[in-house]
């Protein structure tokens, strides 16, 4: 097969590199784990055939995420949130209204993510050697420790890439693979991301925690993972797998963390997978992060101020929350009077935005509270409801004068957004179960 053009997407002021191969009748998105390069992948026989298989019963759109390869390279390491739009614009540009997304290791937690975003565009999720998070936690035994991946990744700013990187937790390749493969492979991640780059994507890569998340995928999903994988535990795999409702677990034997030796198989599960699915009728559930903001002490305001200068500057009040939200992409989905309800694709504009109407509406002497919170919500006309809009009136109920509350699991999707948190403690959320940990967004 004949090396593709490089063609590029643009995913607001950055430039994403894709390539297709195959004519389908299925789009594949091909989400790219810590490092890749389109072109350099070619170079390798085993890598090119494997490319030349999966593009022989599907439309295969492969790209280097940002900062990576032959993509822009932006400084600092890309947010989840900016991924799965590099994702949706790569899909535009190639003309895809609906493709299953493959999410190859760190790749995972991007396909997830879109998949619950976008389950409309999403016909299939595939993941391979993928963990809903890597370090390990008390409430999670699979992976490093915090400490080891500390140290990991100084000696990774300290030395670059190594054989112990390539062999260990950076790519899990086998300890006996030979020369002519660890000199590619050499060549590909320095290609693939500047030694800065690929510290800062680890880095954003250990916060990463997208449990939360996979109870709200709601697309036909397949799991794989290989038996003695020393990058992805198979039993996290696994323990994933029973987290996405309907998900399908295929475990692979070896001991590396690629496909090596069983890329033929690999594709062939995917095949029979994809083309077994039928396109799904079009879903009124789907994953996005809710904001609610209202005015402090309102009613105190009225009283003291009368109904028409009350209107007058709760119009004022209005105007500045619509242009912070038409400067985010959120959406207005109702007015409660002296607030808003608004839904947003990804937590980070939910957050900048929600600290830029605070900071606007100051100006004019209103203070406001705001809460945001990230779940499955259901689609009613003009309307959304459900458990994570309920969820989150609640978070927002807690915060005070001019504070931002998130949960968790908002704070879990934001890693590498470079935002700043405070623990504001542990909360009972009237009418939600359970104990919620909230955080202040400083």
């Amino acid at each position: 097969m004949k090396r593709p053009e490089t063609k590029y997407a643009k995913s607001g002021n950055v430039r994403i590199a894709y390539q297709v191969t195959g004519e389908g009748p299925i789009d594949l998105v091909w989400a790219p784990g810590t490092v890749s390069h389109l072109d350099l992948a070619w170079e390798r026989p085993e890598t090119a055939l494997n490319i030349e298989r999966f593009s022989s019963f599907c439309r295969l759109i492969r790209f280097d995420k940002r900062g990576t390869g032959l993509s822009d390279r932006p400084a600092g390491a890309s947010t989840l949130e900016e991924r799965i739009d590099d994702i949706r614009a790569v899909m535009d540009d190639a003309r895809s209204k609906q493709a299953a997304i493959l999410g190859f290791s760190e790749g995972g937690s991007m396909a997830c993510l879109f998949a619950a975003t976008y389950p409309q565009r999403t016909r299939a999720l595939i993941l391979w050697g993928v963990q809903a998070r890597w370090i390990r936690t008390d409430d999670y035994p699979w992976g490093i420790t915090k400490e080891e991946s500390d140290k990991q990744i100084n000696e990774l700013a300290e030395n670059g890439v190594t054989i112990d990187y390539l062999t260990g937790w950076g790519a899990g390749i086998p300890k006996d693979t030979d020369t002519a493969t660890l000199e590619w492979l050499f060549r590909y991640f320095h290609a693939g991301a500047s030694p800065s780059s690929l510290v800062a994507l680890e880095e954003m890569g250990a916060q990463i925690d997208i449990r939360g998340i996979l109870p709200t995928i709601r697309v036909p999903t397949l799991v794989m993972n290989r038996t003695r994988d020393p990058v992805a535990d198979v039993a996290a795999a696994r323990d994933l797998a029973t987290k996405i409702p309907g998900a399908r677990f295929v475990e692979f034997p070896g001991d590396t963390h690629s496909m090596i030796g069983i890329a033929e198989k690999v594709a062939a599960e995917v095949e029979e997978f994809l083309t077994g699915v039928k396109t799904q009728a079009p879903h009124d559930r789907v994953l996005a992060t809710i904001l609610f903001v209202d005015i402090v002490d309102s009613t105190g305001r009225l009283s003291k101020m009368g109904d028409v200068r009350w209107r007058e500057l709760l119009e004022r009040h209005n105007d500045l929350v619509r242009k912070e939200l038409h400067e985010f992409q959120g959406k207005e989905v109702k007015t409660t009077g002296d607030g808003f309800l608004a839904t947003f694709d990804g937590p980070t504009r939910a957050i900048q935005c929600a600290r830029s109407i605070r900071d606007s509406v100051r100006e004019i002497g209103i203070e406001i509270r705001a809460g945001i919170h990230t779940g499955e919500c259901e689609l009613l006309d003009d309307d959304v409801g459900g458990i994570a809009v309920h969820t989150a009136s609640r978070v927002a109920s807690r915060a005070k004068a001019n504070e931002v509350l998130v949960s968790n699991t908002v704070k879990d999707l934001v890693a590498g957004a470079g935002l700043g948190f405070e623990d504001a403690g542990t909360h009972t959320l009237k009418g939600v179960d359970g104990k919620w940990h909230l955080f202040r967004v400083l």
